[in-house]
C-alpha cells in the first residue's frame, strides 16, 4: 500500500482547496467517489474539512437513484460549489439522458467549477458537461501516489484557457517531463513517458508500506532520478501535457506503435455512443489489432449493424488505414473497478484466451461472463 506523509499530506489538503478547486472555507465542496479511494481519503475527508468546508459523502450511483438526474438532485438540495468526480460518471449519465433533459428539472446555479479525474476524459463529454452545465469543466490529472493533483487547471490562482483534451499544466510543486524511451526530453507534440523530476512536492509518497524494494523497481528504476507514472502523454507548443493513457494501452500493430486512446477519441464522438473501450488484441499476421467494444447510449438501435462501418471509417479517416480498425463490437456494459476505470488488462485477457484474476475493486464480476459470451458471439481473438 501507498504510504502518506501525515504533515506533508495535509499541507497539500489546504493548498490544493484554495489553489486549484478555487474553493473558499463556509462553501460546499463535493467529491462524488468511494471513500474508500484516495480520492474519499483526500477530497471527501481530509481536505474539504481542513480548508473549513462542507463536505458530502454520497454512497450510490449517478443513474438508477432513482433516475439519472441524482447528481443535479444532490447539487440543487445542497448547494453545491464545487462537484469533482470521474467522467465515466457522466458517461452513464449521457447513456441514460443523452440531451440533459432531466437537468432542467433542478437548479444548479451554485456550481461554479466541475472537476473531473480518474482517467482521461474524452473530448465529446467534456462538451458535453460544458454545453449542459455553462461553467469551466476542468479535467485534471493525479494518481493515488501522489495523492493529490500533479496537472491541473489551478482555479485559485488564475483559470487558463481550457483544451479539451489536455489536463492542463503542471501543478506547483511537480517538475513534470516527457521523456522517450532513452529518458531524454521528448520535443514538443512527441508522445513519450510522462515523468517527474525528483524531488516530489509534500504529500506524495515516499514509500511502499514494508516494501521498500517494490518501491525502487516500481517507481525509481526506469529512469532514475524520475518517478515513473505509467502514462503516456506529450507537451504541446503552449506547455500544455495531454496524458494519452497508460503504456500498456499502446498496442503495436505491424510494426507501427499506435495508441488505443486516440482511438477511443474518435469511436466516442459518434452521436450514438455513451462509452467505449478500444484494447489491441493478439494477431497472428500484425502482432495485435485494435477492436472496439461500444455502448450505446438509450433508445438507440444497431439493428443492421451500420454503426460498425460507421465507427471503422471514422477511425480510418481521422487516424487512418494503418490504424488497421476492423471491428466493434456493441455491449450492454463495460467491466469496471468500483472508481469507474475500465478493465482493459482483463478485456485483453478474455480476447487472447489468457488466464487472468479479476480485481477485488471490480463492480460487478457477471459482466465478464457476458464479455467473454459476447466475444465468442462476435468471434473476437481467442474467446471463441
Amino acid at each position: 500500500g501507498v504510504l502518506r506523509d501525515n504533515g506533508g499530506h495535509a499541507v497539500a489538503m489546504q493548498f490544493s482547496m484554495e489553489y486549484i478547486y478555487g474553493i473558499k472555507p463556509g462553501e460546499v465542496y463535493w467529491a462524488a467517489s468511494d471513500v474508500g479511494w484516495v480520492v474519499g481519503h483526500s477530497y471527501i475527508i481530509y481536505a474539504p474539512l481542513l480548508h473549513g468546508c462542507t463536505t458530502i459523502l454520497f454512497e450510490g450511483k449517478p443513474i438508477k437513484t432513482p433516475d439519472a438526474g441524482t447528481f443535479w438532485r444532490i447539487i440543487e438540495d445542497y448547494k453545491v460549489n464545487v462537484f469533482f468526480t470521474a467522467p465515466t460518471a457522466f458517461r452513464a449519465i449521457i447513456k441514460e439522458d443523452p440531451n440533459g433533459e432531466l437537468h432542467k428539472q433542478y437548479d444548479t446555479s451554485s456550481l461554479r467549477l466541475q472537476f473531473l479525474a480518474g482517467e482521461r476524459c474524452d473530448v465529446t463529454t467534456l462538451n458535453w458537461l460544458e454545453d449542459l452545465l455553462k461553467i469551466p469543466v476542468i479535467d485534471h490529472w493525479w494518481q493515488t501516489e501522489s495523492g493529490w493533483p500533479m496537472l491541473a487547471n489551478m482555479a485559485g490562482v488564475e483559470l487558463l484557457p481550457i483544451k479539451p483534451g489536455s489536463a492542463c499544466k503542471p501543478v506547483c510543486g511537480y517538475d513534470i517531463r516527457v521523456l522517450d524511451e532513452n529518458g531524454e526530453e521528448c520535443g514538443v507534440n512527441e508522445e513519450g513517458i510522462v515523468s517527474i523530476k525528483y524531488p516530489l512536492p509534500p504529500g506524495c509518497l515516499p514509500n511502499l508500506w514494508q516494501d521498500t524494494g517494490r518501491f525502487k523497481d516500481s517507481y525509481l528504476k526506469t529512469f532514475p532520478g524520475y518517478y515513473f507514472a505509467g502514462d503516456g502523454g506529450y507537451k504541446d507548443e503552449d506547455g500544455y501535457v495531454f496524458i494519452t493513457g497508460r503504456i500498456d494501452d499502446i498496442i503495436n500493430v505491424a510494426g507501427h506503435r499506435l495508441s488505443t486512446a486516440e482511438m477511443e477519441e474518435v469511436v466516442a464522438s459518434h452521436e450514438s455512443v455513451a462509452e467505449c473501450s478500444v484494447i489491441g488484441i493478439a494477431d497472428q499476421l500484425k502482432g495485435q489489432v485494435p477492436v472496439g467494444f461500444v455502448v450505446l447510449k438509450a433508445g438507440i438501435k444497431n439493428d443492421n449493424g451500420d454503426l460498425e462501418k460507421e465507427l471503422i471509417a471514422m477511425v480510418r479517416q481521422k487516424i487512418g488505414p494503418v490504424a488497421a480498425f476492423k471491428r466493434a463490437v456493441v455491449v450492454e456494459r463495460l467491466p469496471k473497478t468500483r472508481s469507474g476505470k475500465i478493465l482493459r488488462k482483463i478485456m485483453r485477457a478474455i480476447a487472447d484466451g489468457e488466464k487472468f484474476n479479476p480485481p477485488s475493486t471490480i463492480e460487478d464480476m457477471s459482466v465478464l461472463g457476458e464479455l467473454e459470451n459476447k466475444m465468442k458471439l462476435e468471434k473476437v481473438g481467442q474467446a471463441h
